[in-house]
């Protein structure tokens, strides 16, 4: 248990932390800031260090009356349920009786919810920030079932990353050579350097193996007592490697010499949950052939493709592809890959239907032309649908094909054009 004078000290040293202005305002903010005057609790998901308390950062500017926590302190070690009331004694002193409480990573501390529906009882708005999906959904979902909203907080989209580049496209920018070539530049950077914001100021390799070590130590081996951490890592090591690659659990238990299957189920579920991964199945109308077709996998960023895969070339492929994965997830869409006799990237459904077929190639040419463009239009056939799109890095172009319209556009243009 702390005491008073320590959670103070604590309290008021990271009061003084705070750095208001001069950060790069998310997408999401509006979003965010738009729910704001609903009584829920707002809840910010996503990797370590993708932004969230920057924009905790951002809403304080335009909210006053606020106090602020931030449990990865390691002196919250010793914090327990029973401190809260203290802690929350504590905040009234050195915030003069805040309106707004911001709690960042509160995961960390056993039953927090209980406290966090205290407060809101009492009127307070509280907004809080987690690294981890299965915790903060089992513990929100169990206490405050019905009374949170959540926001997925990405690293840096394009258009992010452009605006930490300062600069501000216009859509004339398109058809202005010297402009059109400046962005295509800048897509190259974004492509290769990803869009962690710390690690765009430093270019610290560095930086992001401490952030894979924390999210693997800390989020993982140590929250679920993980005996094989060398088989972890081995998985990690494949995983990583082969983003945008079809999988499935048994393939990877071949691969790690195991007797089953569960322990490779088991360890992807708790990456994901880290958010470091994410699995896509594929669309099919059973869902008994959809949940054990093959499944593919895509990074949160992929600089960590970069520095921590064993690639000995870049596969651009499949990069971009990922970038393509990240920017559907970012914009909350429902998102599957289609395979038939051929395959096709990305199917989009809403509701029951499917209403969008994405297929991603690095460049367009005459030996893979013919195959991603049947890969789309089986798609478009067997979704009944009548227009396609084909991302690339840099081709543009439209396709008619058997009374189907395939559109060809660059990557850089389309990530601009859907924010």
């Amino acid at each position: 248990m702390l005491n008073k004078d320590i959670l103070r000290k604590i309290i008021v040293q990271q009061k003084n932390d705070i750095k208001l202005g001069n950060t790069i305002r998310r997408s999401i903010l509006d979003e965010i800031l738009k729910w704001f005057n609903d009584n829920r609790i707002l809840v910010l998901t996503g990797l370590r260090r993708s932004g969230k308390s920057t924009i905790l950062m951002q809403i304080m500017e335009s909210k006053p009356g606020y106090c602020y926590v931030n449990f990865e302190d390691e002196r919250f070690i010793e914090f327990k349920a029973q401190d809260f009331e203290l802690l929350n004694e504590v905040l009234i002193e050195v915030y003069n009786n805040p309106k707004i409480y911001f709690f960042d990573e509160i995961q960390n501390i056993e039953k927090f919810e209980t406290f966090v529906r205290r407060i809101q009882d009492q009127g307070k708005k509280v907004v809080i920030t987690g690294s981890n999906a299965s915790l903060l959904s089992k513990e929100l979902g169990t206490r405050l079932t019905g009374r949170y909203r959540s926001f997925d907080v990405y690293p840096f989209s394009f258009v992010e990353f452009l605006r930490f580049m300062d600069v501000s496209p216009k859509k004339d920018w398109f058809y202005l050579a010297e402009k059109k070539v400046d962005l295509i530049k800048l897509f190259d950077d974004y492509f290769l350097k990803g869009g962690l914001p710390e690690y765009l100021k430093n270019k610290d390799k560095e930086y992001i193996r401490t952030i894979y070590e924390n999210i693997l130590y800390r989020d993982i081996i140590a929250r679920y007592s993980i005996k094989k951490q060398a088989l972890l890592k081995d998985l990690v090591n494949i995983l990583v490697t082969n983003i945008s690659s079809q999988f499935t659990y048994n393939s990877l238990k071949e691969q790690l010499k195991l007797a089953n299957a569960i322990t490779v189920k088991e360890y992807i579920s708790y990456l994901s949950d880290s958010y470091l991964f994410f699995e896509l199945q594929k669309f099919d109308f059973s869902v008994r052939k959809q949940l054990n077709a093959p499944k593919k996998i895509y990074l949160i960023d992929t600089i960590f493709n970069q520095i921590l895969g064993m690639n000995f070339s870049m596969n651009r492929g499949r990069i971009l592809e990922n970038v393509v994965f990240i920017e559907l997830k970012r914009r909350k869409k429902d998102i599957y890959y289609f395979s038939g006799k051929s395959e096709c990237d990305f199917i989009i459904k809403d509701g029951i239907k499917a209403k969008e077929a994405i297929q991603v190639c690095y460049l367009l040419s005459k030996e893979n032309k013919e195959r991603e463009i049947n890969g789309l239009l089986e798609a478009l056939a067997s979704f009944n649908l009548k227009e396609g799109l084909i991302l690339t890095k840099e081709d543009e172009c439209e396709i008619n094909r058997g009374g189907k319209k395939i559109k060809v556009i660059p990557v850089w243009k389309w990530l601009i054009e859907v924010n």
